[in-house]
């Protein structure tokens, strides 16, 4: 084949693919492996751009959201924790820990996207690799998340009755 404009491409050739959605789905993915496995991040996160197909541009948003999740982490970990305290963080499914973390981090150091934006993303991907539970439970702990930010009572600080 050339690469004469208009020339046919091999079936097996497609266009790089961008977007945020594909990049959280491959931040999501690479850090579920990082966590199960303990894998290099960086290695991981390239054989998922390769093996999902991303531009350059959708590659380099999964990866600030890996290395940001991963600096992050432990504050990521606590927050999470006083958001939903009945669910300690290290018996939580690994996925919604994870979707979790990328909403978190978006939320709190990125912010480059509305809150609402960021929500139903994590809930699409808690609906597409979690539980049947799996996007409630992010959807909750996430509402109120976004519903503490600027209420005088943290979420952290209210008692089982606020906190539902």
């Amino acid at each position: 084949m050339t690469d004469r404009p208009g020339a046919p491409r091999p079936p097996w050739h497609r266009e790089p693919r961008g977007g945020r959605h594909p990049a959280r789905k491959l931040a999501l993915q690479t850090l579920f492996e990082i966590d199960l496995s303990r894998n290099d991040p960086k290695a991981t996160w390239e054989r998922g751009v390769f093996r999902a197909g991303l531009n350059e541009e959708a590659g380099t948003f999964a990866w600030d959201i890996v290395q940001g999740v991963l600096e992050h982490r432990r504050d990521l970990d606590e927050e999470i924790g006083a958001l939903a305290p009945e669910f300690p963080i290290d018996q939580m499914p690994r996925i919604d820990r994870n979707v979790l973390r990328i909403a978190l981090y978006e939320l709190r150091y990125s912010g480059d996207a509305p809150a609402s934006v960021i929500i139903d993303e994590a809930v699409e991907l808690a609906k597409l690799f979690g539980s049947e539970a799996s996007a409630k439970f992010v959807n909750g702990v996430l509402a109120t998340a976004v519903g503490g930010r600027g209420d005088p009572v943290d979420a952290a600080d209210a008692g089982p009755s606020e906190r539902a």
